[in-house]
């Protein structure tokens, strides 16, 4: 193949720009903050799922002390009708009133116990709440955090996305004015050869495998017209000669 030798050293003007838009590319996936969103996401999901357990026992707890205040209310009346009875001294058998008084007595204890009971719920409800709330402002300061961390990706983000622009239009307007087929050989190796297509020969070394090169191959170089497009044969890449190629 052959191009011009303007044309060869803009070749390495694409390359730079490639390199460049590949640079970005790393710097884009590599921010801290990718890894710090990741680990904050966790912990705000870790958070999240004790807070919907500290929820789900203190509205638990709601229900069980509803339904403990329930039957300490059931039995509270039960027994002031019983007093009442006693009271009104409508019951006059001995023996009716030795139950009743019997029914009363009990009717206290389990109401004392019913009222231990809701006692015991209201402390494990409070405790859930207490919970409840120490949750909900970590999950909050954790946010936070998400928050500004994402808006200091996202800024980089914005940073990285212009210059990136920038050096895709410089790129477009130097490759298009390389011959197609030269462009598309470049192209070609840059895929195979980890995004560098055509390297710089410099003081008879190849920039892109940074191997000196034989001086049998250094000969042939020398010999090649200067439109001849010629490669490195360790890397097999466009190599572009200079006025620091030392040949």
């Amino acid at each position: 193949m052959n191009a011009a030798p303007a044309d060869q050293i803009r070749l390495l003007d694409v390359q730079d720009l490639d390199a460049r838009l590949q640079q970005l590319e790393y710097k884009r996936e590599s921010l801290p903050e990718h890894a710090e969103l990741e680990s904050l996401g966790k912990d705000a999901a870790q958070l999240r799922d004790l807070l919907v357990a500290a929820q789900t026992e203190e509205s638990d707890c709601a229900r069980e002390q509803t339904k403990a205040e329930r039957d300490v209310d059931q039995v509270r009346q039960r027994a002031a009708r019983d007093q009442q009875r006693l009271d009104s001294g409508a019951v006059t058998s001995s023996k009716d009133l030795e139950n009743l008084q019997r029914e009363i007595v009990s009717l206290a204890k389990r109401q004392g116990d019913l009222e231990d009971v809701v006692l015991e719920v209201m402390e494990r409800r409070e405790s859930a709440q207490e919970r409840v709330a120490e949750l909900t402002e970590r999950v909050s300061s954790v946010q936070a955090k998400i928050d500004d961390a994402t808006g200091r990706r996202d800024a980089a983000f914005e940073e990285i996305d212009t210059e990136a622009a920038s050096a895709t239009k410089q790129r477009e307007v130097v490759a298009g004015s390389v011959p197609a087929d030269l462009l598309g050989l470049y192209d070609k190796l840059r895929g195979q050869q980890g995004g560098v297509g055509a390297a710089k020969l410099y003081q008879r070394t190849c920039q892109g495998c940074r191997q000196e090169l034989a001086i049998t191959d250094i000969n042939e170089i020398r010999a090649a017209a200067p439109d001849t497009v010629v490669r490195c044969e360790n890397c097999r890449r466009i190599l572009v000669r200079t006025a620091d190629s030392g040949l």
